[in-house]
């Protein structure tokens, strides 16, 4: 009876691999791109710090206002990302620290993105818990050892072939490290700008290898943004003005120059790879200088505010004022875009040219 019971759940177990295998299948030939895969910051968190102890939440009112409720996205809608995949035919990807994201469901994607998290370890400290990139790559190997069960290592190594790896960090390794007024002081006596930047680059020159070695191939990777324009920071530096502050600014710039150099690096010698380099700096720039020509009123000031003449001096919260048309607003709070900003960054993202995104774009990427 043993024998007989054994060989059931091996008949069994194979007829549901052979299930998910052709399920697989049917994903991948409906959608040219059959997953996504998401790593970054609050950005595009779309709610994985509501499980750990943070500071960095976004899981209470006013944050998805126009989302239908707060989910743990850091805006008042979609992420970039949201967005990309509603226009690629795919489903939101689900936080990896979901209790639900699990089985089948991770055949589809997975985002892994944390508010504060950065490429550098210590980068975020200061709000407590949140996940850096090398965190979420080891969740993103636990997830692929998931799918390997699944459906095996053949399948998962295609699925990985076609589906979309986003990644998005930067802004909190100067936000909340270099730049932090608590710790930059001492940071900034001891390390230039210059080494700072060289210091991330090669942190993440070593997890982009790394998730090319787990199997991604079709990986875009967005620069930092004009981070000296964000209600924030022109609030904590009122020298500034009008103008966005400049410090921050070229950082994001020094920044983003060796990191376009690196995406062209890896995409040369990781034979297979489709990198490519998202200049999300130049899009948002672009946005603040003709923001009446994309529909806007105010670029520069905080839809969800409470203090500061741009309101970026408190971070939203359930005594925030709301403005009453966000679409009329660049930024949604003190750090970040609206849901109106973020379908003007995706649509570049996903046609633009090499001006927003080189050497391809993300529907000829999906393609490639």
């Amino acid at each position: 009876m043993m024998g007989i019971y054994l060989n059931r759940r091996v008949i069994l177990g194979t007829m549901f691999r052979v299930f998910m295998v052709l399920l697989l299948f049917r994903i991948g030939f409906s959608n040219v791109i059959p997953a996504s895969f998401v790593f970054g910051d609050s950005l595009i968190d779309v709610g994985n710090n509501n499980y750990i102890v943070s500071l960095a939440k976004a899981n209470y009112d006013p944050y998805g206002i126009d989302f239908g409720m707060p989910t743990g996205r850091f805006t008042n809608g979609r992420t970039i990302i949201d967005i990309i995949e509603q226009q690629l035919g795919l489903c939101f990807t689900p936080p990896y620290l979901s209790p639900t994201t699990a089985g089948s469901t991770v055949l589809r994607g997975v985002n892994y993105a944390s508010g504060a998290g950065g490429i550098l370890n210590n980068s975020g400290e200061i709000f407590g818990g949140r996940i850096n990139f090398d965190a979420q790559i080891d969740n993103f190997a636990n997830t692929r050892e998931e799918i390997i069960s699944i459906i095996g290592v053949p399948a998962t190594l295609n699925l990985f072939k076609k589906a979309l790896f986003s990644v998005a960090f930067g802004s909190n390794d100067f936000l909340d490290n270099y730049l932090t007024p608590i710790i930059s002081t001492p940071e900034r006596e001891l390390v230039s700008p210059e080494s700072f930047v060289a210091i991330m680059i090669s942190r993440l020159r070593l997890q982009l290898m790394r998730l090319f070695s787990l199997g991604a191939r079709k990986i875009f990777v967005a620069n930092v943004g004009p981070i000296g324009c964000i209600p924030y920071m022109r609030d904590f530096n009122p020298d500034a003005g009008d103008d966005c502050v400049t410090f921050p600014d070229q950082l994001a710039k020094l920044f983003n120059t060796q990191l376009k150099s690196l995406i062209e690096e890896l995409r040369t010698n990781l034979e297979g790879s489709l990198f490519v380099y998202a200049d999300v700096y130049h899009i948002v720039e672009d946005i603040l200088l003709n923001y009446n020509a994309y529909g806007f009123e105010n670029p520069n000031s905080a839809c969800c505010h409470l203090a500061g003449r741009f309101g970026g001096l408190i971070p939203c919260n359930r005594n925030s004022e709301v403005c009453e048309d966000r679409s009329k607003y660049v930024f949604w709070d003190t750090y970040h875009p609206s849901d109106a900003t973020n379908v003007i960054i995706a649509k570049r993202l996903l046609n633009g040219d090499t001006n927003d995104i080189s050497p391809m774009n993300v529907w000829q990427l999906s393609q490639a």
